[in-house]
Order: structure tokens, then C-alpha cells, then sequence
């Protein structure tokens, strides 16, 4: 199938297509990699009347650190933070993400931002980048916010995000020297979306110690403190509406990232 006509704008800058997300009202959509929107648009699962094109904007596609944090563009490709073309948190941790995340053809259009926005429960970004501790920055009428991230979805291919607000940013707060990190994803073949995944951070420098479960049909399950343990599992899925072998499979998941912290 092919997509409804509509009617596309680029943009010259972040204001310019929030403003054209407004005038829009529900029936603009922004486009950066398009490795998401596109297959829904030709399978009509969105029809919308106005695209704003966003991937070209530079101020989109810049990376900043400081001694606290990484801070990735929205338009950051996936193949950009793989390649090591933008600063990294410690340990190659978003490195070694990015690397996994589908196929190279994939990774050389999908963005970061675009994967947070489009909020699909099994997306790499999502569950890691919850386990970071990451927020995004926003723009969007006249103001600009800093959201957690484990605030930003809040259930699946849904976030918090105002109409005419655009995600401009990811800051990533670095690992301490102490800090251990793992991640486990289940996936029927490499490149596919998983089916059960895990990420554990583990920072006593930073007095952090959490665990996120991901693919669990919404948004993560996040454990903090003591609570980052497989006992607390079955207690964390009960009301996920995941049935007794899928949340066997998210506890071998998480089994798996525990020891890849250790």
C-alpha cells in the first residue's frame, strides 16, 4: 500500500515547526529518520495531512557533555552514537546500544529522539535509557522543559508530550567510576524487536541502583533501590498483563543484565 496524500513543510528551525505543528493541529506529524512512520504511513495506520520534516536541522543534530552528562540531539542517528561520532556516558555503554538496535540500514536513519517519541514498548532506547536515568529537552509554546524519562511515556506509542512540543534533546548523566551497567534483550532473530529485555545500572557512586524491564506491552517497569532484584519481579509484572511464560521469559531477562552488571 502507499500513504494518503499530504502536504510537507521543512522547516528552517525548531520554532518554525513547532509553529507548523500547531497550525496543524492533530493532523501533523513530524518526520526525522522515518524508520517508524514510514512503513505506517504506507500501511495507513496514520493518515496525516501535514509531515514536517525535522532531520536536516542542525541545532537537531549537535551533542554537548559536561562532567555530569552527555546531551544527544534529537536527530542523532542510532549508526552516529554506534560509530562513536558523538561523546559517550563511560564504558562504550551507548555504543554498545546503539549497535544492537535492528539492522545498519535502520540504524543509518533511525534517531534517537524519533525512537523515544514513538514510544514502541520493545525499543532499545526506551528501557535503557530509563535505567540511565535520561531526560529529554523540549520545545514548545514559547517554553522549554527537562522530562525524566521514566515520565515521558506514559503508555504505549504514548508520551507526555504537548501538542506543538518537539523533543530537541537527550541528556544522559555519565557512569561514575564504580558504576556497573548490563542490558539482556530476548529476540527471535537478531534485529527484531524483542520480546523480553532487561537494563540494570548499578552506581554506588552515585547512590543509584535500578532495574528496568521493558517489552511489557507499555511503558517500563522501573525497580529502584533494593527493589532491583529478581525477587521483586512477579510482585513488579502482576498487573502487566503479561501471562506466566512471558513473565518467566522477563525474569530470565533481567536474570541475565544482573549478571552482566555484576
Amino acid at each position: 500500500m502507499k500513504p494518503f496524500a499530504f502536504d510537507y513543510a521543512r522547516p528552517a528551525d525548531v520554532a518554525e515547526a513547532a509553529e507548523l505543528l500547531v497550525a496543524g493541529g492533530g493532523d501533523a506529524r513530524l518526520l526525522a529518520g522515518g524508520q517508524s512512520l514510514g512503513p505506517m504511513l504506507n500501511f495507513r495506520l496514520v493518515r496525516p495531512g501535514l509531515l514536517v520534516s525535522i532531520a536536516q536541522l542542525r541545532e537537531l543534530r549537535v551533542a554537548r557533555e559536561t562532567p555530569e552528562a552527555v546531551t544527544i540531539g534529537a536527530c542523532v542517528t542510532h549508526a552516529e552514537i554506534a560509530d562513536g561520532r558523538v561523546p559517550d556516558i563511560g564504558q562504550g555503554v551507548l555504543r554498545r546500544i546503539a549497535e544492537g538496535i535492528a539492522y545498519r540500514a535502520v540504524r543509518n536513519r533511525g534517531t534517537i529522539g524519533g525512537s523515544l517519541c514513538h514510544a514502541d514498548p520493545s525499543a532499545d532506547w526506551l528501557c535503557t535509557l530509563t535505567a540511565l536515568g535520561a531526560s529529554v529537552h523540549t520545545h514548545g509554546a514559547g517554553s522549554e522543559r527537562a522530562i525524566p524519562l521514566e515520565r515521558f511515556v506514559t503508555a504505549a506509542f504514548r508520551t507526555a508530550l504537548e501538542p506543538g512540543e518537539i523533543v530537541t534533546a537527550v541528556s544522559i548523566p555519565r557512569l561514575s567510576a564504580r558504576g556497573r551497567w548490563g542490558y539482556f534483550k530476548a529476540m527471535r532473530k537478531p534485529g527484531e524487536f524483542a520480546y523480553a529485555m532487561a537494563a540494570v545500572l548499578d552506581d554506588p557512586g552515585r547512590g543509584i541502583k535500578r532495574a528496568v524491564i521493558g517489552a511489557v506491552g507499555g511503558a517500563p517497569v522501573v525497580l529502584e533501590g533494593e527493589r532491583a532484584a529478581l525477587e521483586a519481579v512477579e510482585e513488579a509484572l502482576a498487573g502487566s498483563g503479561l501471562d506466566e511464560i512471558e513473565r518467566h521469559m522477563q525474569k530470565v531477562a533481567l536474570a541475565r543484565a544482573l549478571a552482566r552488571a555484576a
